[in-house]
């Protein structure tokens, strides 16, 4: 089992033993549910190209896809929901800790969530990390790639009893949020790797996306 893998098993042994049953069930009924619409089989996948979207950094100033590229050979893209998402937090922090690895490939990664930017501010604080965390405002590029849902009622109770308060996180109302997804993008802004999940515990091995790139360069090579 990989180090993410790891620290999510852990993660969900505690949050297992602190939280009520009855919560749980809703929460993976929930989930569940959102799994049999099939949203992610309608996202952007490998093989389609990704557009030159519009994103704001963490000082609030606009920022476009392709000058990620004209510095890199690749760009990762992870969407997150935010940092009131500790599945978010722990696979944000692993993909830091392999940050050296894809520098060593020339491959850019950024972070793209629905936060504002002073909140994408505070995740990429919180978590030390070195790399672009960027905004997608009321999820504009997040719904054209596909990847919008919106909270089910019965967890925003629950959703608030944690502390939790996305339309502040968001500055907007709607409880829309990305499903977990990772692609990574070659120079000609090509997908040759995708990861989309409807489960928001499940997530993305660094080392699968280190993989892929390297399979494309040898691909390249040949």
């Amino acid at each position: 089992m990989s180090r993410l893998l790891d620290e999510i098993k852990k993660y969900q042994d505690k949050f297992k033993n602190k939280v009520p049953v009855d919560i749980q069930e809703t929460m993976l009924s929930a989930t569940k549910k959102l799994g049999e619409l099939g949203l992610s089989k309608n996202a952007l996948k490998r093989g389609a190209k990704f557009e030159n979207f519009e994103f704001s950094d963490i000082e609030g100033k606009d920022v476009k896809l392709y000058d990620y590229l004209n510095e890199s050979d690749f760009l990762v893209i992870n969407f997150y929901r935010g940092a009131w998402c500790p599945y978010c937090n722990l696979e944000l922090k692993a993909l830091q800790n392999s940050l050296s690895e894809l520098n060593s490939l020339n491959a850019r990664l950024i972070a793209v969530s629905p936060q504002s930017p002073d909140n994408s501010l505070s995740t990429k604080e919180k978590n030390e990390l070195q790399f672009d965390v960027l905004s997608d405002f009321e999820n504009k590029v997040a719904k054209k790639v596909g990847l919008v849902f919106s909270l089910a009622d019965e967890l925003k109770p629950i959703y608030k009893s944690f502390g939790i308060d996305i339309p502040t996180s968001n500055n907007e109302d709607s409880y829309e949020l990305p499903m977990p997804a990772t692609y990574v993008i070659n120079k000609n802004k090509e997908i040759i790797f995708s990861f989309i999940h409807e489960d928001y515990t499940k997530r993305s091995e660094p080392k699968d996306i280190i993989d892929a790139i390297k399979e494309h360069l040898l691909k390249s090579v040949e």
